[in-house]
């Protein structure tokens, strides 16, 4: 029986299971159901009945994510509980690790390690929940780092210390008692924060090695079979494919992989995918009117809302008003007592140059834009402004200037008069790699921001991003020397390149006073107010917008989708369900 077992292992590209030793005793476990933080890997060649996989799997959690692994009659698996289970559309890629040839030294601006820290399981799970994978247990993951069956890969920036990158290493010889010892490689994420290339190859190469100087065999993995650009690193990497797949369990986490992507909600925006996510998960109807511009509407229990993202039928037309014109915005908050900064409608160059005097440096923008779109920021020669005026001027008839305020970038969002996120947004930035031009460095960040953020953010090579550059000597065709930090535009908002860094944990309470009390103020049941803050642990603040559709999908791991919806729904609100 065990021959035939092992037979049959290799035919599929797998580690036979060991055999018995000369006293009758075997080495092998059976039946291998091994915890891993964001759920179980249950090992499916351990098992030699299909309907104890099918009872194992539909033992998972809540909140989990199990996976029946290495399983080569995936069918028969899901035959025992068809309802319940469905076969993972994923293939699963080998690397002989014998044939691997380790990569020669690289200059990067990130590090690979070890887990070593609490912090650093925190910075995991933000990773996680950013890119809306399962987030792990901290306390099992903290627990077990000293075990060997597990090794945790951490990608560190070198000039932040920021975590940026994760991958979970699996050694089978120690999970399992496989004969020829195997590993594979799970739950890789990168940050889309993240500002330099090739995190993902270095934290696969890490792993790869790590398993290579334990002598192990190979090192395997699986991924969505439609995911191409991973796909084809892996294959760069010397990965081959192998006849090996996978069963999990129907739930609201796993649920595009079994009822087709979006179920009828293809095309919507993250910022609509977000929301109307949530509105599945809780059985609420979902209706999409206009992906392209983010409509659906959302039914349950005899009631329907029609939204934009996060735009609802509870936003008036007035409260709407507010918001979108920023001159009535910062005298209805002035006049309520809330620090704002002075504004002034561009009108004729004398004009504009004595408000610039009177200032020092000023903003320029449209009164009615969004998206960062025609904003110019710290300008202070009278040139400099009239060019940016014409600037603005495409994105809007009236243009405002504005006394340019120092500070961080404080994205406040608040759902029914209550914070429910706070993040520090930074301007685009690019990283020098001492071989590529502003021009391509650009182009690199610009592509890695819209597949991390599905298009929404790019870096726009205009004016505004020469003006920038130029204002820190630099050129678009000259190469930034290894390491070196460069900021391509003034303002940070997403659209434009920025990335955002949720810092709700640690704003000060004045902020949050404040906020709130604007939502008040504009009578706007969801809003993203911008703030100007020396710091954010601190009182000091000018508000300088407010933002009638915030996009909720930037503050994860903050719980914004739910607040939307608990507004709308409150009958749905898993606080108000019964255990």
């Amino acid at each position: 029986m065990l021959r035939k077992q092992a037979q049959r292992a290799l035919r599929l590209g797998r580690a036979p299971m060991p055999q018995a030793d000369a006293r009758g005793q075997s080495p092998e476990r059976t039946d291998v159901v091994l915890p891993c933080g964001w759920g179980r890997l249950i090992a499916g060649h351990t098992f030699t009945d299909a309907a104890a996989i099918a009872a194992a799997l539909l033992q998972e959690e809540p909140g989990q994510r199990d996976i029946a692994f290495y399983l080569d009659k995936p069918h028969v698996v899901v035959a025992h509980a068809p309802s319940q289970l469905f076969v993972d559309p994923s293939e699963t890629f080998r690397l002989w690790l014998n044939a691997y040839t380790p990569q020669r030294a690289v200059r990067r601006g990130f590090t690979i390690r070890r887990l070593r820290s609490r912090a650093d399981v925190a910075a995991i799970n933000a990773i996680y929940r950013a890119r809306r994978m399962v987030p792990v247990d901290p306390a099992r993951v903290w627990g077990e780092r000293a075990q060997r069956q597990v090794v945790y890969a951490l990608a560190e920036d070198r000039h932040t210390g920021e975590v940026i990158g994760v991958a979970m290493g699996l050694d089978h010889a120690e999970a399992f008692g496989d004969a020829e010892p195997g590993a594979s490689l799970w739950a890789l994420a990168v940050s889309p924060q993240a500002s330099h290339p090739g995190i993902g190859e270095a934290l696969t190469r890490y792993l790869a090695e790590h398993f290579q100087a334990r002598s192990r065999a190979f090192m395997d993995l699986s991924v969505l079979h439609d995911n191409s650009s991973a796909i084809a690193l892996y294959k760069k990497l010397g990965f081959q494919n192998i006849p090996v797949f996978a069963v999990k369990r129907r739930n609201a986490i796993n649920e595009p992989l079994f009822t087709g992507q979006g179920g009828g909600t293809d095309g919507l925006n993250p910022y609509a995918r977000i929301i109307v996510d949530e509105a599945q998960r809780r059985g609420i109807r979902v209706e999409v009117v206009d992906a392209e511009n983010g409509y659906f509407k959302l039914s349950h229990g005899g009631r329907s809302v029609v939204c934009r993202e996060s735009l609802s039928e509870l936003t008036s037309a007035v409260a709407m008003s507010r918001c979108a014109d920023k001159r009535v915005t910062a005298r209805l908050l002035a006049q309520a007592g809330l620090k704002v900064p002075q504004q002034a409608l561009a009108a004729d160059a004398e004009a504009n140059a004595a408000f610039l005097r009177e200032q020092g440096a000023v903003v320029v923008k449209p009164v009615d834009g969004e998206q960062g779109k025609g904003i110019s920021v710290n300008l202070t020669d009278a040139d400099d402004v009239e060019a940016a005026i014409e600037n603005a001027s495409q994105f809007g008839e009236r243009v405002l200037l504005e006394q340019f305020c120092e500070g961080q970038d404080l994205r406040i969002v608040v759902i029914n008069h209550q914070v429910v996120a706070a993040a520090i947004r930074k301007p685009a930035t690019v990283v020098g790699d001492g071989q590529s031009s502003i021009a391509q460095l650009i182009d690199k960040q610009s592509r890695r921001r819209a597949a991390a953020t599905g298009g929404e953010s790019r870096i726009p090579v205009d004016g505004e991003t020469r003006r920038c550059i130029g204002l820190q000597g630099h050129k678009l065709d000259e190469v930034l020397p290894f390491g070196r930090s460069l900021a391509v535009r003034k303002t940070a908002n997403l659209h434009t390149g920025g990335t955002i860094h949720d810092v709700t944990a640690q704003l000060h309470p004045a902020l949050k006073s404040a906020a709130e009390h604007a939502s008040r103020v504009l009578d706007v049941p969801v809003t993203g107010l911008d703030f100007l803050v020396p710091a954010v642990d601190g009182p000091e603040h000018v508000i300088i917008e407010a933002n009638e559709r915030p996009g909720l999908a930037n503050h994860e791991p903050q719980p914004t989708a739910q607040r939307f919806v608990d507004l709308l729904f409150p009958q749905t609100s898993f606080d108000e369900v019964p255990a």
